[in-house]
C-alpha cells in the first residue's frame, strides 16, 4: 500500500479539545500560547497508540457529562484515504480501536504497526548525558535517555552513517568533530565530544545543555530505523537561535528522506514551539504551520495557509514578529 500520513486528527472531549481538528502534513509546526491544545493534541496520540494510560476521570473536557466519551479519530491520507482510525472511552472503559475502511487483515496489522512506532519526545539534557546499560535493539527514550547507547549502536551498525553524523555534528558545532565514547562500567556505556583544536575529550555531562539537546535530535535524523511518526515538543528549547535551521534540516530530513538520497518511508513530524526564530524559519511554507488558539475554555487549530489575509498581513514582515504582536491569534490573552 506504500507510505501513508495521517491527514487530519479529530478530537471530541480530550481535555481542552472538546470537538476541533488538527491538519497535519509531512511535517506540522504548532504555534501557540501555554493552555492552547499543542501538547493536549500530541497526549491525544499517544493515547492512541496506549490506550491503558487514559484516566477517563481527568482526561474529558471539564464540564462535559458524566456519560460524555472521550474520542480520538484518524483521518488517514493517500494512499489509505478513506480510511479513518477511531480510538473511543467511556465511563465503562476503553472501547478499542477500529479502522474503518481498511478492511481485515493485512492492512490493519500496517496501520496498528505504524501507531505502535508513534513516539514523543520531551528532551532533557541531564537524561540525554547519563551513563545508560547496553541493551538490545535500544531505542531513545522520551526524555533523550540511552543516547549513548543508541549512538554506539548505529557505530557498531552503521558506520557510514554514524561517520556522517558526526560530520554533520561538525557542521552544525564546529568546535567538534567526533563523538567518542567510554566504558564507566562493565556494559556501560558514556559519551564525550572531542574538540576540533586540542582534540580534548569533553564529558558529556560537562557539555552545554543546547548542544546535548541538538545531538539528540541530529541523531533521530540520522537512524536508519526512525519511528513512523515523530512528535517533539518544543525542539528550540535551549538551543541558540543561530542552530535553529540545522535542527529545521534535520526534522526535514526525518520527513523528506528522498531529499537527502534516503531510501526509507517518510516519519511523519509534529512538532510544538513558543519560539518566534523557530516560526520565521517556516514563513514560505506556511501550510507547514498550525496555530493553536484558545477559546474560552476550549482550543482550536487553524493551518496558517487557510488565512485569507495572510499575504496582506506578512508583506515584508518577520513571520515570527507578526505573529509575537498578536495579529495571527495564538499568543497569550492580555490580562
Amino acid at each position: 500500500m506504500g507510505s501513508s500520513m495521517i491527514e487530519s486528527i479529530q478530537f471530541r472531549n480530550f481535555k481542552a479539545l472538546r470537538d476541533t481538528v488538527l491538519p497535519l502534513g509531512r511535517l506540522t509546526l504548532i504555534v501557540g500560547a501555554n493552555g492552547s491544545g499543542k501538547s493536549t493534541a500530541i497526549q491525544a496520540l499517544e493515547a492512541v497508540k496506549d490506550p491503558g494510560t487514559v484516566d477517563l476521570k481527568r482526561t474529558v473536557t471539564v464540564g462535559s457529562a458524566t456519560t460524555d466519551h472521550v474520542e480520538v479519530v484518524l483521518n488517514w491520507g493517500a494512499p489509505k484515504k478513506g480510511i479513518i482510525t477511531r480510538s473511543r472511552w467511556t465511563p465503562g472503559g476503553y472501547l478499542g480501536i477500529e479502522h474503518r475502511g481498511a478492511g481485515s487483515g493485512d492492512l490493519q496489522g500496517i496501520l496498528t504497526a505504524k501507531l505502535a512506532r508513534i513516539r514523543t519526545y520531551s528532551l532533557d539534557a541531564k537524561a540525554i548525558s547519563s551513563p545508560v546499560g547496553l541493551i538490545p535493539d535500544v531505542e531513545l527514550h522520551a526524555d533523550g535517555l540511552y543516547l549513548p547507547a543508541v549512538l554506539d549502536r548505529l557505530r557498531d551498525r552503521d558506520p557510514e552513517r554514524f561517520e556522517a553524523l558526526n560530520g554533520e555534528l561538525g557542521r552544525w558545532l564546529p568546535e567538534f568533530d567526533r563523538i567518542l565514547f567510554q566504558t564507566p562500567q562493565t556494559g556501560h556505556r558514556a559519551f564525550s565530544l572531542r574538540t576540533r583544536a586540542g582534540h580534548y575529550q569533553i564529558p558529556a555531562s560537562d557539555v552545554s545543555q543546547g548542544t546535548l539537546l541538538a545531538l539528540a535530535i541530529l541523531t533521530l535524523a540520522y537512524i536508519p530505523d526512525p519511528p513512523s511518526i515523530v512528535c517533539l515538543e518544543e525542539p528550540d528549547r535551549g538551543i541558540h537561535p543561530r542552530l535553529l535551521r540545522d535542527v529545521q534540516d534535520a526534522l526535514y530530513r526525518l520527513s523528506h528522506p528522498e531529499a537527502v538520497g534516503e531510501r526509507r518511508e517518510s516519519v511523519q513530524v509534529i512538532t510544538t514551539t513558543h519560539s518566534p526564530y523557530m516560526l520565521d524559519l517556516y514563513k514560505e511554507h506556511p501550510e507547514e504551520i498550525v496555530l493553536a488558539h484558545k477559546v474560552g475554555s476550549e482550543a482550536r487549530f487553524e493551518r496558517l495557509s487557510d488565512r485569507e489575509d495572510l499575504q496582506e498581513i506578512l508583506k515584508d514582515a518577520h513571520l515570527g514578529d507578526v505573529w509575537y504582536s498578536g495579529v495571527l491569534g495564538g499568543v497569550p490573552s492580555e490580562r
